[in-house]
């Protein structure tokens, strides 16, 4: 979560009250105006209250016209209803809530079948507030299972992980947080993406387990997981080291299991040990919840789980938190039971057609080279091309006047030469929404190409979106 702190005292203001606020009496309420920045003194009536948060919330973006976020932004009105009725629910209270652990237990089966796991009953699994914690989750278990392996050496010696420098910014921060060498397999020319050679190259006797990205958030694309699991069966094979793999599936494990069937990347590989994903991405439901599975027992130590006595009942427990609302659980299950295969393929063909239609008609306008397409994630990036009188950072600011977020960056080592924009679709951004910001793009272009040159002075400031 963000780091904030508390306001100046210059800063402090107070909060204007319309008179009309006041439902029955129009200056009822009206003797305080309260504080922005420390409790009010006195209660306010709960419509006044509801008025003033309501007011301020609207200068908020348009979530189903930002395209940088690849959180679901619309649900069905039942799935608001259900996750409404259960979000008094403490999903730790297993106990209380049987039913909303049942249908938890469930998911976790019916991922480890979509996953192809070995035997879908052996899978271990659980729950977590997104992908970011089942990363961490997933870290903690190569690292401990590292550590077991190594218990003559550790803690004397560093754990690495192996990782491509696109890796989400989670993957850092587990690094840093549970001091782990970070070591980064760099960009090179129009890969964008983990090379499997370069990843194994990088392993040695401190290795805890190597990150694959089944969906990079800079571009899109898949990286190439089997090719990853064979380069290291060759390192094994020369070395001795048996390395594991993690794979990162936040947004392409709730796609490839639909969309690209012949692709293996998921626990068919024997190097697989786990694999994490966000249900409040492509599994479809609100923020926030996310997946985290285990091939086996042994994937996961047993050491790291912990079994809590809570109002009564045992309750084994893996998480980094504890107390949470039931009601994204909840929601996933409705999805799951909702759609089925047959949905879920629908919904994601759709996007995927949404992303590859859009980018095809961006190309078509002449002024920018797509790196992507949208034919793995339904995500494609472009860039402008050379000799032009504006950059990516223009087009972003003026694509955010007429209320679309369109993300403008620069990639990581090493092409920090290379600033992009990204398109991601999800459901709900239809054929039709497409449409609307191709309309509006192609309106900014002739005012763009008149400019004398880019307007961006300072790139780092300039970009709004980082991964």
């Amino acid at each position: 979560m963000a780091l904030h702190k508390g306001s100046e005292k210059h800063e402090e203001r107070l909060m204007s009250v319309n008179p009309f606020f006041g439902e029955a009496n129009p200056v009822g309420g009206m003797t305080e105006a309260p504080p922005t920045h420390r409790l009010p003194d006195t209660p306010l009536p709960p419509s006044t209250a509801y008025q003033l948060v309501h007011d301020e919330l609207m200068l908020d973006g348009n979530s189903r016209l930002n395209l940088a976020t690849f959180v679901t932004t619309w649900m069905e009105p039942q799935a608001g209803v259900l996750m409404g009725e259960c979000r008094d629910k403490n999903m730790i209270d297993k106990d209380e809530y049987p039913r909303t652990a049942e249908l938890e237990r469930r998911c976790v089966a019916m991922l480890a079948d979509l996953w192809n796991a070995p035997d879908p009953s052996a899978a271990v699994g659980c729950s977590t507030t997104g992908s970011s914690e089942a990363c961490m989750l997933a870290g903690m278990a190569l690292k401990r299972r590292w550590a077991q392996r190594n218990a003559d050496r550790y803690p004397g010696a560093r754990p690495n992980l192996v990782m491509g420098v696109n890796v989400q910014v989670c993957w850092e921060k587990f690094c840093n947080f549970w001091e782990v060498e970070a070591r980064l397999v760099p960009m090179e020319g129009d890969r964008f993406h983990l090379d499997p050679q370069a990843a194994a190259e990088l392993c040695d006797e401190n290795t805890i387990g190597v990150v694959g990205i089944l969906g990079s958030t800079f571009d899109g694309s898949y990286e190439p997981i089997a090719e990853l699991c064979a380069a290291l069966d060759a390192l094994k094979e020369r070395t001795g080291l048996d390395v594991p793999v993690h794979v990162d599936g936040a947004s392409g494990a709730m796609i490839a299991p639909f969309l690209d069937e012949d692709l293996v990347w998921d626990f068919r590989l024997p190097r697989v040990a786990s694999i994490n994903t966000s249900g409040h991405k492509y599994g479809l439901v609100y923020p926030g919840v996310g997946w985290a599975l285990w091939r086996d027992k042994e994937a996961l130590p047993e050491e790291l789980v912990f079994r809590v006595n809570y109002l009564g009942g045992d309750m084994p427990t893996f998480a980094l938190n504890f107390s949470r609302p039931g009601a994204q659980v909840v929601a996933q299950y409705y999805s799951f039971l909702r759609l089925g295969r047959d949905g879920y393929r629908a919904v994601q063909q759709t996007t995927r057609d949404v992303a590859r239609a859009l980018a095809g008609k961006i190309e078509a306008l002449g002024d920018f080279r797509l790196l992507t397409r949208g034919d793995e994630l339904p995500v494609f990036a472009f860039t402008t091309q050379a000799g032009l009188p504006y950059d990516v950072f223009d087009v972003s600011r003026r694509m955010r006047e007429h209320g679309w977020l369109l993300p403008a960056y620069t990639f990581p080592p090493n092409r920090e030469d290379l600033a992009v924009l990204r398109v991601v679709c999800r459901n709900g951004f239809s054929h039709d929404l497409a449409d609307l910001f191709m309309d509006d793009l192609a309106r900014l272009l002739p005012e763009l190409r008149r400019q004398p040159h880019p307007l961006t002075k300072d790139r780092e400031a300039a970009t709004s979106f980082h991964h």
